[in-house]
């Protein structure tokens, strides 16, 4: 016996420039914590992945609002294409 299957609920809002933002200040926070306490020769390729991090949070926090803006506009013109089909 199975169940009648419920809709999906709606996709949950969030604010994604923000995480990208948050996730940038960690890579920043930690570079600046391993160039206080210095790092023995073979540990220093850690600076380069807190530089990439940083890079790539910067990278996404330019990216993301462009990206969302544009699914909103291909929606928008998705469900335009759609009523005028409909009449």
């Amino acid at each position: 016996m199975t169940r009648e299957r419920r809709p999906d609920p709606p996709p949950m809002r969030t604010n994604d420039v923000r995480i990208a933002l948050a996730g940038t200040a960690g890579w920043a926070i930690a570079l600046v914590v391993l160039l206080i306490v210095g790092l023995p020769e073979p540990d220093r390729w850690w600076l380069w992945v807190c530089g990439v991090g940083i890079a790539i949070g910067a990278f996404g926090t330019w990216y993301v609002p462009r990206l969302q803006s544009a699914r909103a506009r291909e929606a928008a013109d998705r469900a335009a294409r759609r009523t005028r089909s409909e009449d």
